[in-house]
């Protein structure tokens, strides 16, 4: 079991060329679009400089367009011609890990994605793409199944066939890559010993599972009840290891209709420290577009992000003197 006192620091975030929700992106999205690649390298020292480990890419194509030269879709028309190289590049040249996130092959918000016919095949043969092309990169770390499973209880069937498939693909491709699932509906998980078959039968290295302060599904209050119950499980599967995905963002009005703002460091300390004592490791949701360091090159976000940026910085010193900060 892990055993932490008081709060970890972020091990990692998320990261994305475009937020797949366009109402919750206008403050970064033109931005990136504009980034280069010297730019995208700034962005990424700026995450390495408050001591990330890892990156989590959420999609290398959304909207049918792809954020890589591929056979299988056209091209995002962004400044820089190849983000994903430049993401990796920067990665290597700053010592962190990236899971590479295999989405959206299809429509993202489709309920149905999972077992759309044309998206399995497109996400099956990018693999193959994607290994070949950037595989030679020390920072692709592992893979992440970007299409996030809802858990009502359990997981359903079709989620389980979908990351057992990609994992079985990318262990083919390469053996030694980690594989990651975020999903939400953390607050309904019944951590039975169903659950726990399901943990295995998902043949993922890493569930990293939403803390949903964000989208205000669950209160700092009610999470280490939450994560205490899937230590429990997860203890009987000691190979998949439990993360937490906590959301650094609030909303500026309606949930899931509009733009996404950092949250308050006050907020956002009380989540780390409610998770901490259960989780194998904290990623965030997200550090671009939620933060950005003083005076950055490469600015992506809502000014207030500035803010949350710097009060992370002064505690991880506080806190973790050792560390980069």
């Amino acid at each position: 079991m892990s055993q932490h006192a008081g709060a970890q620091p972020i091990a990692g975030s998320w990261f994305e060329f475009q937020h797949h929700n366009r109402a919750e992106g206008v403050y970064w999205n033109p931005a990136c679009a504009r980034f280069d690649a010297a730019a995208w390298h700034a962005k990424v020292g700026e995450m390495a400089a408050i001591g990330l480990e890892y990156l989590v890419l959420m999609a290398v194509a959304l909207d049918f367009k792809t954020f890589y030269p591929s056979r299988l879709l056209p091209a995002w028309d962004m400044a820089c011609p190849d983000p994903l190289e430049a993401l990796l590049q920067a990665a290597d040249d700053h010592g962190i890990k990236v899971f590479v996130g295999n989405g959206f092959w299809g429509q993202w918000d489709s309920p149905g994605i999972v077992a759309d016919a044309q998206a399995r095949t497109r996400r099956l043969d990018a693999m193959e793409e994607l290994a070949s092309q950037y595989g030679h990169h020390a920072s692709f770390y592992g893979w992440y199944w970007a299409n996030e499973a809802g858990i009502n209880g359990h997981f359903n069937q079709a989620f389980i066939d979908y990351a057992q498939e990609c994992s079985r693909r990318a262990r083919a491709l390469m053996p030694d890559a980690p594989t990651m699932i975020a999903p939400y509906g953390t607050n309904r998980v019944q951590a039975d010993a169903q659950f726990a078959r399901q943990l295995e039968a998902l043949e993922v290295d890493i569930v990293a599972y939403q803390d949903e302060i964000g989208v205000q599904k669950s209160t700092v209050e009610q999470t280490p009840g939450y994560y205490e119950a899937l230590r429990r499980v997860h203890d009987q599967v000691p190979q998949v290891q439990l993360w937490a995905d906590v959301e650094i963002f609030e909303f500026e009005g309606v949930v899931y209709k509009s733009a996404l703002l950092p949250a308050p460091f006050s907020r956002v300390r009380r989540q780390l420290e409610a998770v901490s004592p259960y989780v194998d490791k904290i990623l965030v949701y997200q550090t671009l577009g939620m933060t950005n360091a003083p005076g950055s090159p490469a600015f992506a976000g809502h000014e207030d992000s500035t803010a949350l940026y710097a009060d992370y910085a002064r505690w991880l010193r506080d806190h973790y003197p050792d560390r980069p900060s």
